[in-house]
């Protein structure tokens, strides 16, 4: 009867919504404390921290990820008003913005059809399957979106999921070293090229270091996501 009491406790907790909301806010601190305490490395990446331990937690207990979602839902449902409250710090830079429309076109074309041909073109030379395909289309716009588009054009909401978190984080990453060599130093752009290329991900990361780079990380996200869902149904209905 003892010797199965941690068990029993540990599957009465499992089945409590409350048990994953901590245990992602856990992770995701403990993440935290490693990414200040090296320097603000961008390798130790907090959101890449917590989820390595997530998945190591569901695996050892045997979770479902259906039963983790329910618990920790609540999270993702903040994902849009986050994306939301970045109009704050836009509204406060508008001018700024606006000096910069015409390159940011430029760039958006560029970074959207990038984004999308290129992911669909190496996947499908590797030998990925159509589902697959369509799941990995969207996988440069944050997770709401991205999940919305997969879902419209037949494609696996929790696999795009997965994708999106796996292009922010390495974006995030690379992020600075990659513009530091290709000796970029304009915060508008570098801001922007992240925006587009990691979303939010890579937009947390841009605040971090430069509040004007955020700024346009932002703008970036926003117009990479409304862009990306007209464009990825649209090919997705012509060669799918």
């Amino acid at each position: 009867m003892i010797a199965n009491a941690p068990t029993d406790i540990w599957v009465y907790l499992a089945q409590t919504p409350l048990l994953w909301l901590t245990v992602t806010l856990i992770a995701y601190g403990a993440g935290y404390i490693a990414f200040t305490r090296s320097g603000s490395n961008p390798i130790v990446n907090p959101v890449a921290i917590a989820s390595a331990l997530l998945i190591a937690l569901l695996l050892i207990t045997d979770t479902p990820y259906q039963t983790y979602f329910e618990g920790a839902q609540f999270v993702h449902f903040l994902l849009g008003p986050a994306t939301v409250a970045l109009a704050v710090p836009l509204y406060n830079n508008l001018p700024r913005v606006r000096r910069a429309a015409l390159p940011m076109a430029a760039a958006l074309a560029a970074g959207v059809i990038t984004a999308v041909t290129v992911a669909l073109v190496v996947a499908a030379a590797l030998g990925a399957e159509t589902q697959s395909l369509l799941s990995l289309a969207p996988k440069s716009v944050t997770t709401p979106i991205a999940m919305g588009i997969s879902e419209r054009i037949g494609g696996l909401p929790s696999l795009s999921a997965g994708l999106v978190v796996a292009t922010g984080i390495t974006g995030a990453i690379v992020v600075t070293p990659l513009l530091n060599l290709l000796r970029i130093h304009d915060w508008r752009a570098r801001g922007f090229a992240v925006g587009i290329a990691a979303h939010g991900i890579g937009t947390a990361r841009a605040f971090q270091v430069n509040q004007i780079a955020g700024v346009f990380a932002a703008v970036a996200m926003g117009l990479n996501g409304l862009t990306t869902a007209i464009l990825v149904p649209v090919l997705a209905s012509l060669f799918f």
